[in-house]
């Protein structure tokens, strides 16, 4: 059997829930406004690919590989991120909606969030240093045991992070942010 190969394709407006992925590696792949919500689409290698106004909803990731993928105004609601390939990881996300996605236990460093909508996402155990929240909506998401050293939450909105819980040496939040670090502990701030 011999791996599939697909390098400096673009693919637009493809609906991949009736229309079978061929699983290989994509390299510096372009998908524009194609639908994968609900697809199976595991065991396949993106790098370097861009996804731009796609839909990923509660799309079957497992095993899949993310090498330095970008989405921009993509669907992403219910993604289990944390059954992706984690070897050589990189995303970044701009103009996305990532609501009730999972990065559970997942090693994301530097992974870039601008202007996204993380509502009720689980960052629990996952290794996020260096992460950028920009303009990034935090609502409910889940915060425990998540390393969290060097990230960036001065433009992020709605978070609550439990400092005692989670590893927060050398982030970076705004003066106007600090009642999502101190909420625990029921004191006022005016």
């Amino acid at each position: 059997m011999t791996d599939n190969y697909f390098d400096s394709k673009e693919y637009s407006k493809v609906d991949f829930t009736t229309t079978t992925f061929i699983k290989g590696e994509y390299d510096n792949c372009t998908f524009k406004n194609c639908n994968f919500e609900k697809a199976h689409i595991s065991n396949i290698e993106f790098l370097e690919c861009e996804f731009i106004d796609c839909n990923f909803s509660n799309a079957i990731i497992k095993g899949s590989a993310f090498k330095d993928v970008q989405f921009f105004n993509c669907k992403l609601l219910g993604v289990k991120f944390n059954e992706c390939d984690a070897f050589l990881l990189q995303f970044y996300f701009k103009d996305c909606q990532l609501n009730l996605s999972s990065f559970y236990q997942l090693k994301m460093p530097k992974t870039k969030f601008i202007n996204c909508n993380l509502q009720e996402v689980d960052f629990t155990e996952a290794d996020a240093t260096s992460t950028i929240f920009d303009k990034s909506d935090l609502k409910l998401a889940i915060f425990s045991r998540t390393n969290l050293e060097k990230s960036d939450f001065r433009n992020a909105i709605n978070f609550l992070i439990d400092p005692q819980e989670n590893r927060l040496k050398g982030a970076r939040f705004s003066r106007e942010s600090l009642e999502g670090l101190l909420n625990k502990f029921k004191i006022i701030i005016e």
